[in-house]
């Protein structure tokens, strides 16, 4: 056990309200959990929509994407490919999924798993009150799933792969083969479409189009191997958007279209997807309003939709993984590094786009 007797975190006390700088006391481990040092957490979009909406888990330590060195544990513990976990190694954890209900046995869909714990977003005032990334600390659950990180990948981008870059594996598992000859269009140019349009590249998609804002976002998308660019800034109309996609598809349609925008992006996507093509839903910001998808979207086109949510520890290897490939300047994701007490200089980076990424190291 660690003799660290408390962790310094970042709460975020209501909502809209700036984070506060606070200490917790670290919780007695249960068997099978371990003490994490935080190397680095990331922030996302989720975040931010956490922090203008969370109001039943205030005050609460933001941050879902952590990276760690194991430095207290509570019994034996295994990564994902059945090697030992022990002090010292640097690794990242999942969402630990409850392992007896429905979607977690019979489904064998645990991310769908209604009693799992999610980091970044649970009370502190209730046990184990560490589950937040933005802390010195993270308290990592016995039943999350665990992966050590390559040497190679740098803790920035390991917290990365802990939410961003896990869902945009698990959702290219959903959406099976990629024949040679076809276009994806994905719309979003944040981390998640960044990601995505990396990861269609490596994949084997003849072409991959990009559709995104800012220019500083765009330019990034440009230089992982977009085949062509849309600055939705310089093109706010919807059907000329529409129109550009139809341009450079020969006037049918992208394939596959990648949603990582957000669900009031998925009306315009659905109209850039060609007859009998796919549509990849991934970003859900923009709250639960009515979008008004046309049932002539889902029969008459004959499309196949497919939603992914989270993703399990197979995913969150899989990403690092791909991060030790280096196939892609991967680190032009991390636009900032900051403080724990800077923090909210971060989340207002991410807030105005400002920020692709925003890293915040506590223990710096």
């Amino acid at each position: 056990m660690s003799d660290t007797k408390q962790a310094t975190v970042a709460l975020i006390p209501g909502v809209d309200q700036r984070p506060e700088i606070s200490k917790v006391d670290i919780p007695q481990l249960e068997r099978g959990a371990m003490l994490a040092e935080i190397q680095a957490a990331t922030l996302c979009g989720t975040d931010i929509h956490l922090w203008h909406s969370a109001g039943k888990s205030m005050p609460y330590v933001p941050g879902h994407e952590s990276c760690g060195i194991i430095v207290a544990k509570n019994g034996e513990r295994f990564d994902v490919t059945g090697e030992p976990v022990e002090i010292g190694d640097r690794v990242i954890w999942a969402y630990p999924f409850c392992g007896e209900c429905f979607y977690c046995t019979v489904a064998n869909q645990p991310t769908m798993c209604p009693n799992a714990l999610r980091f970044g977003r649970e009370p502190v005032a209730v046990y184990p009150h560490l589950l937040g990334g933005c802390a010195t600390h993270q308290y990592v659950p016995p039943r999350s799933s665990v992966i050590k990180v390559p040497k190679e990948v740098p803790s920035e981008l390991a917290a990365s792969a802990a939410c961003a870059l896990r869902t945009i594996m698990h959702g290219f598992e959903r959406l099976g083969r990629v024949p040679a000859h076809e276009t994806a269009v994905v719309q979003g140019t944040g981390p998640v479409g960044l990601y995505a349009l990396a990861v269609a590249k490596s994949r084997g998609f003849k072409r991959v189009l990009s559709i995104g804002a800012p220019a500083t976002r765009v330019a990034v998308a440009t230089e992982w191997g977009a085949d062509a660019t849309l600055n939705i800034d310089e093109m706010p109309a919807r059907q000329d958007r529409i129109q550009w996609v139809l341009d450079h598809t020969g006037g049918i349609g992208a394939d596959v279209v990648i949603q990582c925008a957000g669900n009031v992006a998925v009306p315009e996507g659905l109209e850039m997807v060609r007859a009998g093509g796919r549509y990849l839903s991934i970003g859900e910001g923009g709250g639960t309003t009515d979008i008004g998808v046309s049932p002539r979207a889902v029969s008459v086109k004959m499309l196949n939709i497919i939603g992914v949510r989270s993703g399990a520890g197979r995913h969150f290897y899989e990403a690092l993984q791909f991060l030790q490939s280096g196939k892609f300047p991967f680190s032009d994701l991390i636009t900032g590094t900051y403080k724990l007490e800077n923090i909210a200089d971060a989340f207002n980076g991410m807030k105005a786009m400002t920020e692709v990424k925003a890293a915040i190291l506590p223990n710096w």
